[in-house]
């Protein structure tokens, strides 16, 4: 089954566009791998330190081995210390 994911990112005042670059880094590496069938990053227009990232994952295995990846492990070692409040990830699954 297909597995959704949302991450939802504020970076600490000032440190925006470094976590910016962080997800561009992350996205263009994850997209390679074989167990991603999507992913995207987002920057909210009325708070600029507001990040996304919405993927779209062949399956649960498939997520579980992208976060043990080399470029996915130096992501959030770099993000979690830009970040002023806790990182949240929720894995869903579709429902409509």
């Amino acid at each position: 089954m297909e597995l959704y994911g949302f991450v939802r990112l504020h970076a600490r005042a000032g440190e925006e566009s470094a976590v910016e670059e962080a997800l561009r880094e992350v996205v263009g590496a994850s997209r390679e791998e074989e167990g991603c069938l999507s992913i995207h990053a987002f920057r909210s227009i009325r708070d600029r330190q507001l990040f996304y990232v919405h993927s779209r994952w062949r399956d649960e295995a498939a997520f579980q081995k992208h976060g043990g990846l080399a470029h996915t492990v130096r992501f959030l070692e770099k993000v979690d210390a830009l970040l002023d409040q806790p990182r949240e990830v929720a894995r869903t699954e579709r429902i409509g």
